[in-house]
């Protein structure tokens, strides 16, 4: 009995014991401006499966066991900035976190994403969809500025091009393999159902791909995933479209496991900043998923965002000069509206089916099947047998009356000047009465001499790829992938409109006289024929990664690794008359390339508030169609020495995170080699070449390859919560970007066979591509009623034109006869090649909005002001390579007005967006 007793007041003592020194993990969250309690919040320990959510009063509590050491608790809900608190788990001890806070996300509102995707990111001549996968305000303070402040300058991440990195849809690839780029009006006006998205910056690890140097991006668009309710937005602007509509609904899961969401949109208006840039498209958005069990889930998505929008032209200074900043030369007034002849359209749906399957509670298997059509037009003018409809053409503006080889004639410049002033449009009507004329049966109807066409490219992709993610431990983490892409992309042009002409149009070069397609010679086309060039590109890429991720109490570290293999080829559809036989009919040479990745990287925690992560990589990847073959409109020829562009990468930085102020400050470093760069233009001045119908002249494919560029610089991300209402924050990126060797050159032409190769001096030189120091400082002010304002001023400096690779070769300064120009000048050469700086400039934005909640439902409102101070700068812009000798340069710049200078794009002037939605 004595026993019995002992053994149960034993059990009784150690239960207690046990109790009292049990190791408890618990908090609550509220709201950072109210402090109101939030339900729902799930509590994470990152680095581990354990997980749980906030009750009613917003208070949490680990049932299972935390492990001991520093830990980092992350903490998210829809609709809120997720966050991330360090803690100290000890032995026997209760950790009990009653200060953490959560901020409404912004985007939530629909803010700032509408001007990325709906307007730079899908611009052709704006060069900013370099922000690649910047879409969320919810990142760091970097991205977010980044995104939202340094966009409309040109401003590149690390100046780096947006095909270096990954944007994915539910895991799938949609970098174009043309460029490499994504084109971000496929999926263009759907943001509400874009917010979800998981984001890698840089280097670091993505459990869907390999990545590039700029990160990886995965839009998830599981129909499951979506916060069941809807939302109507109404949106106007300035800037691109005029005004918007956007309707969204999503069921959340159904009883029976389907879930369904659906989104339709549209943004219109008949000009944005620019003179005649018309907007017209629409959105719609279909995504439906079927859960079959614990294990399995189908989910099928569909994306239809057809779009059409005017383009507008990088003009001279004395355009702009004479013009003003909006001026664009591609419309002009027809039937008493602005007719734009540069019109880019964009038809390309998408549809993709998804398995997920849940082997385990650790282990998990994607797999995706994604197939992609439509097409890509972008139309213009052509002009067999007339003028130049162009009316910025050199020969329409008072430069080229100044620069009359007898002396400056006065009267014709001024009567160019005040023509150009007064109009300064393409005259639709003079080229309706051209075609007209020609038409008359006098001496037997002639062709027309001008019609609007259309350069198509007609994509067809098929994607599938398996991802493979499995956690070993709490420790390890393990993601694989593997994916097949195969693309059929059919190049041609096509008669849009014969502009009156009843005869129909030649499908001959006017200017050489060669036959496009020589089997079918001096054929007359009508409306929807086929014009000027044929064929197809073929390419297959087989791709595989494997990554595994060590998460510690002091370190995280990874290791990455890649292989792909690419095929091109081209295959003539049409025999060009100047590339007979297989030089342009038929299956070129199929080229093969082999990519390898290698990455690594780790965190240190030196503390729970203070950080040290660093990445390296070294990456080889093929050539991108545009830059593979020298110019596949005419020939099947392919770059010299074409072989793998090679990129070393590596950073670190420096993490500080409280609750208060959180700062990161990054040194970087990227070694790009071997890449190609091809451009095409009209010189004058091309010596020491035998071309047949002229001597200096022609218009010319640019080739140039074995390129080298150097990007080194450091940035700065720090914000504070100084109040419960106020945050102030800054940003600074610091880079130089520079062309680091003098890589090779040629010039190829159905005028000549090609010039001998040169050495273009390039070293040294900038990388043009925007701003490459860029600062901004602003605040927020939240206030407990749900209204918020905020203002921010961004400083910009050291932005650089693109330099001409042709006038940095021999053919600069040697004669025809190999020998230095007789006049030449080491002193005048080098003032005339120096690479113009542009001025420092700043802009200054304003932001903010009020929400409102009635019942059930909630009311947003939204409105921002960019360049308030309607500040007048240029973004970017490039040399003319068409005086590409001494000579040639030397005279152009000696007039009192540039005939052939830079052409330059500005940003815009002051522009409003406003928004207003309702959820339900």
């Amino acid at each position: 009995m004595k026993k019995s007793l002992f053994i149960f007041l034993l059990g009784i003592f150690s239960t207690i014991t046990a109790v009292a020194q049990e190791t408890v993990v618990k908090g609550s969250v509220t709201e950072a401006i109210s402090f109101e309690p939030i339900p729902s919040v799930t509590v994470t320990v990152e680095g581990t499966v354990l997980s749980v959510e906030t009750d009613e009063n917003g208070e949490f509590q680990f049932l299972e066991q935390v492990p001991l050491g520093e830990q980092v608790l992350h903490i998210s809900k829809s609709g809120y900035i997720s966050k991330r608190y360090p803690i100290v788990v000890n032995q026997g001890q209760t950790v009990n976190i009653t200060d953490m806070t959560l901020t409404k996300d912004v985007s939530e509102a629909d803010l700032f994403t509408i001007t990325l995707t709906d307007d730079e990111l899908d611009s052709d001549d704006s060069g900013l969809d370099n922000i690649s996968g910047l879409l969320q305000s919810s990142q760091d303070v970097f991205q977010r500025t980044a995104a939202f402040e340094f966009s409309s300058s040109f401003f590149k991440v690390r100046g780096l091009d947006s095909e270096n990195g990954s944007v994915l849809i539910n895991g799938i690839e949609m970098n174009k393999l043309y460029d490499g780029r994504p084109q971000w009006s496929d999926w263009g006006g759907l943001n509400d159902v874009l917010r979800n998205q998981e984001l890698t910056t840089g280097l670091q690890p993505s459990s869907y791909n390999f990545g590039g140097v700029l990160g990886t991006t995965n839009m998830i668009v599981r129909a499951s995933q979506y916060r069941e309710g809807g939302r109507v937005t109404y949106s106007s602007s300035n800037r691109s479209y005029t005004n918007r509509v956007m309707a969204s609904y999503a069921s959340g899961l159904l009883d029976g496991g389907w879930a369904f969401t659906f989104m339709a949109g549209r943004r219109w208006g008949n000009e944005g900043y620019q003179d005649a840039t018309l907007y017209d498209a629409n959105s719609f958005f279909a995504s439906v998923e079927k859960v079959i069990n614990e294990k399995h889930s189908l989910n099928f998505t569909s994306i239809y965002t057809p779009n059409r929008r005017g383009k507008s032209s990088p003009n001279t200074q004395e355009v702009y000069d004479l013009k003003g900043i909006r001026y664009n030369e591609y419309w002009g007034w027809l039937d008493g509206e602005k007719k734009n002849s540069r019109i880019k359209e964009v038809e390309e749906p998408i549809l993709m089916l998804n398995h997920y399957w849940d082997i385990n509670s650790k282990t998990s298997l994607n797999t995706n099947v994604g197939y992609q059509f439509g097409k890509i037009g972008n139309s213009r003018l052509d002009y067999a047998g007339g003028a130049n409809p162009s009316p910025a053409y050199y020969q329409n503006l008072p430069s080229y009356f100044l620069a009359d080889a007898d002396g400056p004639d006065y009267a014709g410049a001024y009567l160019a000047e005040q023509e150009f002033i007064n109009n300064g449009q393409i005259d639709w009507e003079r080229i309706l009465d051209a075609n007209l004329t020609n038409n008359i049966p006098v001496n037997g109807e002639e062709p027309g001499a001008y019609v609007l066409y259309e350069d198509r490219s007609d994509d067809t992709q098929f994607t599938v790829n398996s991802i493979f993610n499995t956690e070993i431990n709490e420790n390890i983490l393990v993601n694989a992938a593997v994916t097949y892409k195969n693309l059929k992309s059919e190049n041609f042009g096509e008669i849009l409109d014969l502009l009156g002409s009843t005869v129909g149009y030649l499908n001959v070069d006017s200017f050489d006289g060669y036959q496009y397609d020589n089997q079918n010679p001096d054929r007359l086309l009508g409306e929807g024929d086929k014009f000027r060039y044929n064929y197809n590109i073929l390419s297959d890429v087989i791709s595989g990664y494997a990554q595994a991720q060590f998460k510690y109490n002091k370190i995280d570290f990874y290791v990455s690794g890649s292989l792909t293999s690419t095929t091109y080829q081209r295959e003539g559809l049409w025999e060009h008359s100047a590339y007979p036989g297989n030089e342009s009919l038929g299956k070129g040479e199929k080229l093969n390339f082999t990519g390898i990745g290698a990455k690594g990287g780790f965190t240190y925690k030196i503390t729970g508030k203070h950080l040290i992560d660093v990445n390296a990589g070294y990456i080889t990847k093929a050539p991108t169609i545009r830059n593979t073959f020298s110019n596949s409109r005419e020939n099947n020829s392919i770059v010299d020495n074409i072989t793998e562009e090679k990129i070393t990468s590596a950073d670190i930085s420096y993490i500080f995170r409280s609750p208060i102020v959180k700062a990161k400050l990054t040194g970087f470093y990227s070694k790009i080699e071997d890449a190609n760069e091809i451009a095409f233009y009209y010189a004058d001045g091309i010596t020491g070449t035998i071309q047949q119908y002229n001597e200096t002249s022609a218009f010319v494919q640019e080739v140039l390859y074995g390129v080298d560029k150097k990007h080194i610089g450091g940035e700065l991300g720090l914000e504070a919560q100084v109040t419960p209402t106020i945050k102030l924050k800054g940003v600074a990126s610091v880079g130089q970007y520079t062309y680091d060797n003098n890589p090779n050159l040629y010039l190829t032409s159905s005028s000549f066979d090609r010039t001998r190769t040169f050495k273009s001096n390039l070293k040294d030189y900038k990388v043009a591509g925007g701003p490459q120091q860029a600062y901004s400082v602003g605040f927020e002010y939240r206030d407990p009623d749900y209204w918020w304002f905020g203002a921010t001023a961004n400083f910009f400096s050291n932005t650089y034109v693109d330099v001409s690779p042709i006038t940095r070769t021999e053919n600069f300064y040697q004669d025809s006869d190999g020998l230095p120009f007789n006049d030449y000048n080491e002193d005048i050469a080098r003032e005339l090649l120096k690479q113009e700086e542009f001025d420092d400039y700043m802009v200054v934005n304003l932001t903010g909005g009020k929400s409102w909640k009635i019942g059930d439902y909630y009311i947003g409102f939204f409105a921002s002001v960019n360049n308030l101070l309607d500040e007048v700068y240029k973004t970017g812009g490039f040399e003319q390579g068409r005086s590409a000798n001494y000579q040639q340069l030397l005279e152009d710049n000696s007039n009192p007005k540039r005939r052939f200078g830079p052409k330059y794009w500005y940003g815009r002037g002051t522009t409003y967006f406003l928004n207003v939605n309702f959820r339900f």
